[in-house]
């Protein structure tokens, strides 16, 4: 009897850029209807986003920071802080970004949990925020990327598309703003940046945002939303 195959991907960062790779050490079977995580978005544009939120400090501040620069981002929403905030979850929405389910609670380690239990993360995040928002998000971002061939499997069964990144600004630990700002800035064509506003003092992910925004649209990069379905090249 043939087993399902077991997706072991291993997060390495270049140096201080916090640039993630993965090793795809065995393929996924197609007929097992997996998909790999999106880590690219389009030739000329990084996309921004955000985990952890809504927060009712750190989301207006850095709503009001991509507002004024006209700047879309794509906010992985936590579905219990959803339902203590859903005012800010619809302000999200309101001002053009896009949203992504993150999970009910941001269990740990997410790979480790059961079939029933990811079900219960994923679908009930996703009842949250469409009550909160109307929104039917398509996209889902596993708690600290925390993908298996079985967290693939739920989320793909769900109808939705599982994000990733390439580049981790790593402002969770708050490392300083410095540290924040040299790792965002290093992006190039294509990258999927990620940031916090959620989760704890995000005012050094705020304050490096003011800086690396600016820098790279001087740049010539375009800043998009990740795409509620990855194209092929995206996917390559």
């Amino acid at each position: 009897m043939n087993q399902l195959p077991i997706l072991r991907a291993k997060a390495l960062e270049a140096g201080f850029l916090g640039v993630r790779t993965f090793h795809r050490l065995r393929p996924v079977s197609p007929s097992a209807r997996r998909s790999w995580p999106v880590f690219r978005v389009g030739a000329g544009t990084v996309a921004l986003t955000v985990d952890d939120g809504p927060d009712p400090r750190w989301t207006p501040a850095l709503l009001d920071l991509l507002a004024r620069h006209r700047v879309p981002a794509t906010f992985f929403l936590i579905g219990d802080r959803v339902a203590e905030h859903p005012e800010l979850a619809r302000r999200i929405v309101a001002a053009g970004h896009r949203i992504g389910n993150h999970s009910l609670r941001h269990p740990m380690p997410f790979a480790a949990l059961d079939a029933d239990r990811l079900h219960r993360e994923i679908h009930h995040a996703q009842q949250r925020i469409h009550d909160a928002t109307g929104v039917a998000t398509r996209l889902f971002r596993a708690p600290s990327g925390g993908w298996s061939a079985r967290v693939l499997a739920a989320t793909v069964d769900a109808g939705l598309t599982p994000v990733d990144w390439t580049v981790n600004s790593s402002d969770w630990k708050e490392p300083g703003v410095g540290h924040i700002t040299r790792t965002l800035s290093r992006a190039g064509s294509g990258h999927v940046l990620l940031c916090h506003d959620g989760g704890g003092d995000r005012s050094q992910t705020v304050t490096a945002l003011g800086t690396v925004i600016p820098r790279l649209l001087d740049r010539g990069l375009r800043f998009v939303p990740v795409p509620d379905r990855p194209t092929a090249a995206e996917e390559a």
